[in-house]
């Protein structure tokens, strides 16, 4: 089967442009000083050495006005979210656990007190946090609750009698668990704790507890220990034995209790203020997906490097073959590097989405911007995984060695999957936007509130998308090599498995009946796949927009079939899906193989310029395994 032609040789700088979008200068700037001061991955480090150097390494970035650009300007910040979003994502090219610290201090610590606080706080803190002269945690996660945020169990009673309120760890389960920045240099956190004030709850609210000194009395700090991964970042436990804490240290812009211990918000209801607190806090997870991207495309960059240079088996006229040449193994890398594009466009769209949203936006835009950063979030992590594993096997024995760093971003991406938010709960959360408009009533994320809510109130706000089943059929009967590589069809088709998944998860919930627990128990494969659908929709069509402001007809070109290969690789890899209901003849479902093994091949002298348009540090990719 033939594809479309390509340009024989493309500047990647050309691409780079392209990829760096709205943030262009920034990037370039991050990617000078990573160059020069080298934030490298430590190999055959101690923990002790490695956390110390981290913090070194956090003190350089401090000198910069980097971290500060997602703060206030009134506080010496730059008032920049999207920026500080991409200078987040730009360290996931050097040691993560320099990002994860980073993305602690200025992100989940200062980004708490900033947009959960008032001016009280941000006058107090903003400017020492921006500054590295006050180091501090995000403590959320607790040993018995880890995504089930609304349910934790450490207390903040308010006394009346002394104005504080007693922060108290009521059992183990209630331990703050995996906290960033805890066990060796964090002086205040952030803690999430049941407010209780006159003998009732109020919910989960934020404190500033200090955690060391003479005002931590009753704090108990124990260290994670050595981690498989990530190693650099101080992970602790915390334990709070009847804490005290000034009223002042509640983070009040939701919700506030007064000197005689009554409480008022602007949010009537406890649960839907919970999820608005909640909502402010989405930056975490975007800064995930972008460093874990940033990870994926360097193991990409090692792995396509390293395979156009290693040779293995001979050809008939007795010269050895390069691997990148053997088919199979460019079927390793190269759809997943499609993808990795694919990934970029929909997570530098999130960010300026992101940026751009105005604090009184209608709730409805607002949960549709969560709904997409938890989607994106767990699609970007889970690829990651995925393709550093695909990378490391694709380098084979060497692959393995510390020295050529694959192995650890294998191990420091890990986790990635779990924290902000576990990836399996999130696909929930995007199912159960697309199935349900968010009701002033709207209680919690547990599935037996989800399938009670869900039932009373999909049909109304299930996507119709009857126009693109249209086109699918239209189109059913064409001859192969009119649609293979049609825009059009790939959209339709994406758009038309997401409808229908949809619908199918909104009949079965509609059943819940007397046992909603039971139907949405049954129906989580369903609801995940609906989840996955739908963002696999918005990716694509993420491409195609970025694919369209890109000036440069020769780069265009290329862009184009990269997408070809990310949505015909997509459809392959759910071919079963679309054979089971219709949407590809078996015919047509060889000829999707045949179109991407066509496109690896086309693809295949073009590799290098795809990974070197990532514009990584030099310093980055300087593994052993790559020297001549």
């Amino acid at each position: 089967m033939d594809t479309p032609g390509l340009p024989a040789k493309i500047d990647p700088d050309v691409l780079t442009t392209v990829l760096d979008g709205r943030w262009a200068e920034l990037r370039r700037a991050v990617r000078e000083q990573m160059a020069a001061e080298v934030f490298e991955d430590p190999v055959d480090v101690d923990t002790e050495a490695h956390r110390a150097q981290v913090l070194e390494w956090l003190r350089l970035l401090a000198r910069t006005d980097r971290p500060g650009l997602g703060f206030d300007p009134a506080y010496g910040g730059g008032g920049d979210v999207g920026g500080a979003l991409t200078s987040f994502e730009m360290l996931g090219f050097g040691d993560l656990s320099l990002m994860v610290k980073a993305g602690v201090q200025w992100g989940l610590f200062g980004g708490a007190v900033q947009l959960l606080g008032t001016e009280r706080h941000h006058e107090r803190y903003l400017r020492e946090i921006k500054d590295l002269e006050l180091l501090g945690c995000f403590a959320m996660t607790e040993h018995g609750h880890g995504s089930d945020v609304q349910h934790l169990r450490t207390t903040a009673t308010y006394d009346p009698a002394t104005r504080e309120f007693v922060v108290h760890t009521p059992d183990r389960g209630a331990m703050k668990e995996y906290i960033g920045n805890a066990a060796r240099d964090g002086e205040l956190a952030v803690v999430f704790a049941q407010l209780i004030t006159g003998g009732e709850s109020r919910g989960v609210h934020a404190f500033l507890v200090p955690i060391r000194g003479e005002k931590a009395r009753g704090v108990e700090i124990e260290d994670c220990g050595r981690k498989a991964g990530l190693n650099g970042v101080d992970n602790g436990r915390l334990t709070f034995d009847q804490v005290r804490i000034p009223r002042e240290a509640l983070l009040n812009r939701f919700g506030d209790v007064a000197e005689d211990g009554t409480y008022t918000s602007p949010i009537d209801s406890d649960g839907r203020r919970f999820f608005t607190m909640l909502g402010t806090l989405i930056r975490g997870r975007v800064s995930v997906a972008g460093s874990a991207g940033s990870a994926t495309k360097r193991a990409l960059a090692l792995a396509i490097r390293y395979g156009e240079q290693r040779r293995q088996f001979a050809r008939p006229d007795g010269e050895e073959v390069v691997i990148l040449d053997y088919r199979a193994h460019q079927r390793k890398l190269l759809p997943a590097l499609a993808t990795s594009y694919a990934l970029h466009f929909a997570q530098e769209e999130l960010v300026s989405k992101l940026h751009d949203i105005a604090e009184d936006a209608p709730e409805e835009e607002q949960r549709e911007l969560e709904s997409r950063a938890a989607g994106i979030k767990a699609v970007t992590t889970w690829h990651a995984t995925a393709t550093i594993q695909a990378a490391r096997e694709a380098c084979g024995g060497s692959g393995y060695l510390s020295e050529n760093l694959l192995a650890g971003l294998k191990a420091d991406t890990d986790v990635f999957t779990t924290f902000e938010g576990d990836n399996t709960v999130l696909l929930q959360l995007v199912a159960k936007g697309l199935l349900t408009s968010y009701k002033d009533h709207f209680q919690d994320l547990s599935p037996l509130a989800t399938a009670r809510f869900v039932a009373e109130q999909l049909v109304e706000a299930v996507i119709e998308r009857t126009s693109a089943r249209k086109v699918v059929e239209r189109l059913t009967e064409a001859d192969d090599g009119d649609v293979l590589y049609s825009r059009e069809w790939h959209l339709k088709l994406f758009e038309d498995r997401e409808e229908h998944v949809l619908a199918g998860v909104a009949q079965r919930l509609r059943k819940a009946g007397s046992d909603p627990f039971g139907v949405f128990n049954d129906a989580q494969d369903h609801v995940l796949r609906a989840g996955r659908a739908h963002v696999d929709r918005v990716v694509l069509e993420a491409f195609v927009g970025a694919i369209e402001r890109c000036a440069d007809a020769e780069a265009r070109e290329l862009l184009e079939r990269v997408c070809d290969l990310y949505a015909l690789a997509n459809i392959e890899a759910d071919r079963g899906w679309f054979l089971e209901h219709g949407r590809l003849t078996s015919g047509r479902s060889k000829a999707v193989t045949a179109a991407v093994n066509a496109l690896c091949a086309d693809l295949r002298p073009h590799a290098r310029t795809l990974v070197d348009a990532f514009a990584i540090p030099e310093p980055y990719l300087a593994a052993p395994m790559l020297r001549d």
